[in-house]
Parts: structure tokens; C-alpha cells; sequence
């Protein structure tokens, strides 16, 4: 068993199932338990920030909420900056938007123009990838500020919802790492 694997095993076991949540039919899978163990967050720390170091990224994007909580951390262990993207008309200053298409509408996340430059390489990190429509919009700001993507990482990846699928054309060959597939 790898170091990988090893890790993998022990944030699995972090996350608890919630049935019926937020609504019935559907299976919530709950990070707080991974966040409340230091052993498990440090590991999922330690495993997002070997992955920035892999593909050299310089900065790391947040994606609001939990993306915050994980790529925070993440950037303090990597000595790289963290800049956040947030839900629209949450960032004093100048901004850059991006909308995007929800399954049942649409929505909006800004960074500040400022924060990201032409020569940074920035990786893009979240908990979960679903259908992908904000790590798309993320990696369309990113660009549109000069920055280049240096890949997107997840703790989890919910597959049946096509999210990779989606992302693939979105990424430019910058590399999608899902820590655990579900």
C-alpha cells in the first residue's frame, strides 16, 4: 500500500454519509468529521500541497466555501499565496466576474483583478468536484487575468455527475487530480 493509498483510506474514513440531505433521495457526504482530526486534515494538507509543488503552481485559488477552508491551509504549507473566489458582490474593489450554468440557473463568482498576473501559475482547489460549472468559471478568471492554470485539485469527485467530463475541454491540458472518487 502506497502513501497515497494510505491517505486516501483515512480521509475515506473522515467522511461521514448524510442520508436525505439536503433533500430526500440525496446522500450529503460531510467533510466536518475530516476537519475535525488533525491527523486528517494535516494529511489532506500535506497531500494538496505536494500536488501544487508537482505542477509548480505559485498561487492557489479558493473556490467559496469549503474551498476556503481547504486551500487556505494549503497555501500556508507550500509558502504560496491564496487568493479567493467569491460569490458576487462579496470582494470590496475591483473585481473580474464570471457567470456560470447552474442546474437550475445561474450563477456568479468574482476575484479581485489585482490578485492574479501574468506569470502566475495557479492551481485551482476545492472539496468536491460535482458537475464542474465553478472550477469552470474559476479557470475562466484565472485566465482572463493573465494567469495560467496550473490544475485543479478536489478532495472528492462525485463521477456519475459528469464533472470531469465537463472540465476536460475547460482545463487546456492542465492536469484534474481527485484525491478520492466516489
Amino acid at each position: 500500500m502506497t502513501d497515497l493509498d494510505t491517505t486516501r483510506e483515512l480521509l475515506l474514513s473522515r467522511i461521514r454519509d448524510v442520508r436525505d440531505y439536503p433533500k430526500p433521495g440525496v446522500v450529503f457526504k460531510d467533510i466536518t468529521p475530516l476537519l475535525a482530526d488533525p491527523e486528517a486534515f494535516s494529511a489532506l494538507t500535506e497531500a494538496l500541497a505536494e500536488l501544487c509543488a508537482r505542477h509548480g503552481a505559485t498561487k492557489i485559488v479558493g473556490l467559496e466555501a469549503r474551498g476556503f477552508i481547504l486551500a487556505a491551509p494549503v497555501a500556508v504549507r507550500a509558502g504560496l499565496g491564496f487568493v479567493p473566489v467569491r460569490k458576487a458582490g462579496k470582494l470590496p474593489g475591483a473585481t473580474l466576474s464570471q457567470t456560470y450554468e447552474l442546474e437550475y440557473g445561474s450563477a456568479e463568482i468574482e476575484v479581485h483583478a489585482e490578485d492574479l498576473a501574468a506569470g502566475d501559475r495557479v492551481m485551482v482547489i476545492d472539496d468536491v468536484l460535482a458537475t464542474g460549472g465553478t472550477a469552470g468559471a474559476a479557470l475562466e478568471l484565472i485566465r482572463r487575468a493573465g494567469a495560467e492554470v496550473a490544475g485543479v485539485a478536489v478532495l472528492m469527485e462525485i463521477g456519475f455527475l459528469g464533472g470531469r467530463a465537463r472540465l476536460e475541454p475547460e482545463l487546456h491540458g492542465a492536469p484534474l487530480d481527485a484525491l478520492i472518487a466516489i
